[in-house]
């Protein structure tokens, strides 16, 4: 049975504070837990129905915790408006040394990005183009926050994200010679120009987008044209597109 304390405990995990304490993360809805189910991630506690331990005989060997309720319970103790059958509290891996010899792939480095759903998409969209590391500024939303867990749709679990002082980062990648890209209304045309299938691109925040102490490492600036022919044309794209127009130029090239 649901204890009310375990109801208290995964609501809880809508705080940043409870999960970087704890050191776990709330997934929901079927689609994400049996995603989590396919990962290598620790599951500490499986929430779900009868019908779903039926469905999904493998529950045994990968949750250290498995409490079998109703519907009622799983509705009251979700953060989802619309809950489904099953919930899992999830072990965050250890990210404490993670490696960053990035000489020779592609990778996102996010500068400031609020939004959850926009982290949790540029995820996804990582995910789709095989970019298998994103780094973070430190003043980026909680990858772990639930609304993040929900949009990335499964990539949570296989890209690999890390916080870290950008600039600091940026710095030691244009040191190494790594090709640093990232989008201004000033670059040049991203459909003509040359690519490398390695280096970083930078996406800057929702509304200010790269900022200036992350810009100065910037080699090579990219713009997205507007092939818009109304004379009020939109000022910019949300950053989330922009990421998918990026790594699709950058994987078909």
């Amino acid at each position: 049975m649901l204890s009310k304390n375990k109801i208290k405990q995964i609501q809880s995990l809508n705080r940043k504070k409870i999960r970087d304490e704890s050191g776990l993360f709330l997934v929901e809805g079927n689609k994400m837990v049996e995603e989590s189910l396919r990962s290598g991630f620790i599951i500490e506690t499986l929430i779900c129905t009868s019908e779903f331990i039926q469905a999904h005989p493998e529950i045994r060997m990968r949750a250290q915790e498995i409490i079998e309720t109703d519907s009622e319970l799983i509705h009251k103790a979700s953060l989802l408006q619309n809950p489904q059958d099953s919930l899992a509290i999830v072990r965050m891996p250890d990210t404490t040394n993670p490696t960053e010899n990035f000489e020779n792939e592609l990778i996102l480095a996010l500068d400031f990005i609020q939004d959850p759903g926009n982290l949790g998409t540029i995820l996804r969209i990582a995910d789709w183009f095989g970019i298998h590391n994103v780094i973070c500024s430190e003043n980026t939303v909680d990858v772990y926050n639930p609304k993040v867990v929900q949009a990335s749709m499964g990539a949570i679990f296989r890209v690999k994200t890390k916080y870290t002082q950008l600039d600091d980062f940026l710095n030691r990648a244009k040191d190494s010679g790594i090709p640093v890209y990232g989008t201004f209304l000033e670059g040049e045309n991203i459909y003509s120009e040359k690519l490398t299938r390695n280096g970083i691109l930078i996406l800057g925040n929702e509304g200010n987008g790269i900022s200036e102490s992350a810009a100065k490492f910037v080699t090579q600036k990219l713009f997205i044209p507007s092939f818009s022919s109304e004379p009020n044309q939109p000022e910019s794209l949300n950053v989330a597109i922009a990421a998918a127009i990026c790594c699709s130029e950058f994987r078909r090239r």
